[in-house]
């Protein structure tokens, strides 16, 4: 079994090094974290794009100040004595109010936008806690996943760099091999790294430092739901990670970067000049210094310091930097989920404007449905059922999920748009007294979320 643990780690590890250059040139260019990659950066273009993507997929998923998710009682099951979904719905959220899921989940969908995956741990908390859940952001260079034909996640392996003293701290049953225990014994900040892997349910942690596995596992147990949640943006036929708006536009965004960094060239030698003098042995070139007001002195007679005109001029219209950042702003959605502040706009061009937002997100918006929400929400009814503050409840069965946030209604106004496109036509037909009207009052408050005892 161990040698099979070390087999799929192996395997895991191969597939993903390939997107780790891809990653950290997304990150360098949209998200840079070091003092060199600050250094580098020239445009701020991808890093803006990024941040409003982020934001708006925040406001749009998972918006705090809202409900965007309910549980809704099913009738059959109902008659059968489950439990009542909306207090089973009122202490799942409570418990999500109370963690640190809404400032965690910024960062994973920092991660998305840019990286094109994103991993949520969740935790369970020791009884007693304020919430059940606690949340972390773990960089996709400490993840490696497998997935099987159907594209479902068969295991997750999570890396991570750890002091020796701590180590020893944490897994005091657990001996240092003895190539280790001199090296340990000098530097007990000494990094190791520990390997956490869920393989199906079964959980297994050991320290990555050579030898025998068998001496080196410090952790085994099971989970009844992953705590790993994983999810992408977009992904290719076979890929078990996902592309990026950043990673589809990183060529337009390394161009745009290398052109504002020759602007700032050519504006350099626009503002100093680049000089030319008679070297008659009285000129000190140390001593001449090229600022504004500054006065250099000249043999009489002598022609002095001369301009010498650039062998071209720099023409930033031909680079077409403006359309680079189009194209980048473009592919972060960024003038397509923008504020609408340009001018007053009807109900007809909001739902509109709505309906094409859907066409660009649908697949995206399915995909996290699927990767993020419903792992999310059934691990969260998992982890209160085991703690006794919640009765279970099974999706699907004794409760459908009913997903509410900001972009199912762009959904819903697709919809809409076409109940409109019917009302225009059967009004200028004649037979708009054919139209149910209370019927039709239901279906648009259902689709606009309206709840029901608000109609008569």
């Amino acid at each position: 079994m161990n040698e099979k643990i070390l087999q799929l780690y192996k395997a895991a590890s191969d597939q993903r090094a390939p997107w780790l250059n891809r990653w950290d040139q997304c990150r360098r260019f949209a998200l840079p974290k070091s003092d060199a990659d600050n250094a580098a950066l020239f445009d701020s273009t991808a890093g803006d794009g990024a941040e409003t993507l982020a934001a708006n997929i925040f406001s749009l998923l998972t918006p705090p100040e809202s409900a965007w998710l309910d549980l809704v009682a099913d009738p059959a099951a109902a008659q059968d004595g489950a439990p009542d979904p909306a207090v089973v719905q009122a202490t799942l959220r409570a418990h999500l109010n109370e963690s640190n899921f809404y400032t965690t989940i910024h960062q994973c969908y920092l991660d998305l936008v840019v990286c094109g995956t994103a991993c949520l741990f969740m935790a369970e908390t020791p009884i007693g806690s304020n919430s059940a859940f606690s949340f972390t952001a773990i960089p996709m260079n400490d993840i490696a996943v497998l997935r099987d034909q159907s594209d479902r996640i068969t295991a997750v392996f999570h890396t991570a760099d750890i002091p020796a003293c701590e180590v020893l701290e944490r897994y005091p049953n657990w001996t240092p091999p003895a190539n280790l225990r001199d090296a340990i014994k000098n530097d007990s900040s000494l990094p190791l790294r520990l390997v956490q892997s869920v393989v199906g349910a079964n959980f297994t942690a050991w320290l990555d430092v050579g030898g025998d596995l068998e001496n080196n596992i410090v952790a085994t147990g099971s989970f009844q739901t992953n705590p790993y949640i994983i999810f992408r943006w977009s992904a290719a036929a076979g890929e078990a990670y996902g592309r990026s708006p950043v990673m589809r536009a990183l060529p337009d965004i390394k161009t745009a970067n290398k052109v504002v960094e020759l602007v700032l060239k050519n504006a350099t030698i626009a503002v100093s000049g680049i000089w030319q003098a008679d070297d008659d042995g009285i000129i000190n070139l140390s001593n001449i210094n090229l600022t504004p007001g500054a006065i250099i002195p000249k043999a009489v007679g002598s022609s002095g310091l001369t301009p010498l005109a650039p062998g071209a001029d720099f023409d930033v219209s031909q680079l077409v930097l403006e359309d680079l950042r189009g194209r980048i702003r473009r592919a972060m959605l960024t003038d397509r989920m923008s504020a609408v502040n340009e001018k007053e706009m009807t109900a007809t061009e909001v739902i509109a404007r709505n309906t094409d937002m859907m066409r660009i997100l649908g697949a995206t918006y399915g995909r996290i449905l699927n990767e993020l929400i419903k792992p999310l929400i059934g691990r969260a009814l998992a982890i209160l059922a085991r703690r006794g503050a919640i009765c279970p409840i099974r999706l699907g069965t004794d409760a459908q999920l009913k997903y509410n946030a900001p972009v199912s209604q762009l959904a819903a106004d697709e919809k809409l748009s076409g109940m409109l496109s019917f009302l225009a036509a059967a009004n200028a037909g004649g037979f708009a007294e054919l139209v149910n009207k209370p019927a039709l009052a239901a279906y648009i408050a259902n689709a606009m979320h309206v709840p029901a005892e608000l109609l008569i």
